[in-house]
């Protein structure tokens, strides 16, 4: 991951950007799929609007947990595989809350 000012960061809405498991909401599995792409435009940072715990009242900005992930979202063992694999490509990952 770059560290100087000039790093390029992705925004990403993950109930829109990518389904994995068919049931019309993106996810994090989704985003992973997308990883080696996302590396090919050159990102450095991705940042994720909530997928924390939430009864989305408010599109997940109206956070339930700080310490879970939604289940529309996957897991918290597919988020650490998330910043997991981001990381070997360079990419960190920046959460919106």
């Amino acid at each position: 991951m770059k560290t100087e000012r000039n790093s390029v960061i992705y925004q990403i809405y993950p109930r829109s950007f990518q389904d994995s498991n068919g049931d019309g909401i993106g996810d994090l599995n989704g985003i992973r799929y997308r990883l080696g792409y996302l590396s090919q435009l050159g990102v450095d940072m991705l940042w994720l609007t909530p997928v924390y715990a939430s009864p989305q009242r408010d599109n997940g900005y109206d956070i339930s947990n700080y310490h879970d992930i939604d289940p529309a979202f996957g897991s918290f063992s597919d988020m650490l595989a998330l910043i997991s694999e981001a990381a070997t490509l360079g990419i960190g990952i920046m959460m919106d809350i």
